[in-house]
């Protein structure tokens, strides 16, 4: 199975101020992110504002994002829902489209009970791509603890998580008592564990994780890959260096919700961004100067 490593970009959605999608712009920002060094690209995930798309949209979104990937760089396509029907629609979509993994988030609302959730996987599994499990409990209300993901990442075609718990020591649990005993067992299935959050890029990967599903780096994808490439090379010096230059933007880039500030701080960069679809709406003038500020330190905005 294909091995997830290194730095992906959770990829926003480009759009207009009339709030159709920039089908132009999220193909230079692919662009962008290539030229710049990303290891992959997630299209359709939160960052991507999915629940707010047609099928339709994320279809040509798809099309576009494996066509100018294909051959340079990964891509994740977001297959999630909270309806198992649905999820293993969008990830038979996914395969029969051209990507490289699906990203199938945690069912939300339903709050599913550990044998629903196996069986969820299982499904999702069964669509014969690579499946990245997204593990976010503050934005579907269920946790998914080591111990399950344990019993999830036995499943075949599992690939690995994206990890969003904010719960270090959880996370530490999964890649001490998951991940290194499949990259260390000949014959055992990999499962890499990725960050969710870019704060947690450097200890994730300094504890033996394997990188970062980054919403920065769709601004910063040179800086976001230097940091991840340095961690995983073993050069925490420098990794640490770049962390900390970091930490104020990423502080800023989530000020309020994701994806809003990250728009607004591509748009300003004169990159493909625009406005959110309600319900998300625009960012208060308070949190504009921080992301202001925070993008004036590094060199971004004068």
């Amino acid at each position: 199975m294909t091995e997830f490593r290194g730095a992906y970009t959770a990829l926003v959605t480009p759009m207009t101020e009339s709030g159709e999608i920039d089908y132009d712009g999220f193909k230079r920002l692919i662009q962008f992110q290539i030229a710049e060094g990303i290891d992959g690209i997630v299209p359709l995930g939160t960052t991507g504002e999915n629940p707010t798309l047609d099928e339709k949209e994320e279809d040509k979104l798809i099309e576009t994002a494996v066509k100018e990937a294909t051959g340079k760089v990964k891509v994740i396509v977001g297959a999630g829902s909270n309806d198992t029907r649905h999820m293993i629609k969008y990830t038979e979509r996914a395969k029969k489209m051209g990507a490289d993994a699906a990203l199938v988030v945690t069912p939300y609302y339903n709050r599913p009970n550990d044998d629903g959730l196996i069986r969820h996987f299982e499904a999702a599994a069964n669509a014969g791509i690579p499946i990245i499990v997204y593990n976010i409990a503050s934005r579907t209300g269920r946790n998914i603890p080591a111990q399950l993901m344990e019993k999830i990442a036995r499943i075949p075609n599992i690939a690995g998580v994206k990890e969003s718990s904010g719960d270090i020591v959880q996370i530490g649990d999964i890649i001490r008592e998951i991940a290194l005993p499949r990259k260390n067992t000949p014959g055992l299935q990999k499962f890499s564990v990725l960050s969710g959050d870019d704060p947690f890029t450097l200890p994730l990967i300094s504890m033996g994780g394997d990188g970062v599903i980054s919403v920065v780096s769709n601004l910063l994808p040179a800086k976001v890959k230097a940091l991840t490439k340095a961690a995983l090379e073993g050069k925490l010096e420098e990794a640490r260096s770049i962390h900390y230059e970091l930490i104020p933007f990423i502080k800023a880039a989530f000020i309020e919700t994701n994806p809003v500030p990250i728009k607004q701080a591509l748009s300003w960069a004169g990159l493909p961004g625009g406005p959110t679809r309600l319900p998300l709406g625009k960012l208060a003038p308070a949190s504009e100067a921080v992301l202001k500020k925070a993008m004036t330190d590094l060199g971004i905005l004068k």
